[in-house]
């Protein structure tokens, strides 16, 4: 699965861990409401990695959370879904706004093997320093180069470069910095 290869995903292994960290996302997001800090192991607890003094404001929504590592002083804004069926690497200093998407799945062309559960992924990169605007939707495979832009609702479904702001759907480049 991490390996990009197609999975399935009604896989007893993998729904186990799906359901894991969906008990762990509800702990995370009810504790907070209560005691942030005391929320915070909960979140240690889910993702890959996180940097201390990295942010998370819930709701989240994730597949496993293992997959995800936020670097130093990110801060994610509330309603992100990460889909980390592949790797989520967020960098240092990264802003996320508010019910961004990142989604690693992708699904076959071919019906039948969709029909069989059938799934594969391709991992996420947010380099250095990053804004990516709310509502922005970042797809399979896509990398975003470090002190970029992304306009809030955009669809980035290419790479996009280090320094540049990026809107639209599908996200295009319209400036330097």
């Amino acid at each position: 699965m991490l390996a990009g290869d197609l999975y399935n995903v009604d896989d007893p292994e993998l729904l186990a861990a799906l359901r894991e960290a969906s008990r762990l996302v509800h702990r995370y997001s009810e504790t907070y409401a209560q005691d942030p800090d005391a929320a915070r192991p909960l979140l240690e607890k889910l993702l890959g990695s996180i940097a201390e003094n990295a942010y998370v404001k819930p709701p989240l929504h994730v597949d496993y959370g293992a997959h995800i590592t936020i670097g130093p002083g990110t801060f994610v804004n509330s309603g992100l879904t990460a889909l980390d069926v592949a790797s989520i690497t967020i960098g240092t200093d990264v802003q996320i706004g508010p019910n961004v998407q990142l989604l690693t799945p992708t699904h076959p062309l071919d019906p039948e093997q969709r029909r069989n559960k059938l799934e594969a992924a391709k991992p996420i990169v947010i380099g250095d320093n990053v804004w990516i605007g709310g509502g922005a939707i970042v797809l399979p495979g896509v990398t975003i180069g470090a002190n970029s832009v992304i306009g809030a609702g955009a669809v980035v479904t290419k790479d996009i470069p280090a320094n540049v702001v990026a809107v639209g759907n599908p996200a295009r480049v319209i400036r330097h910095i």
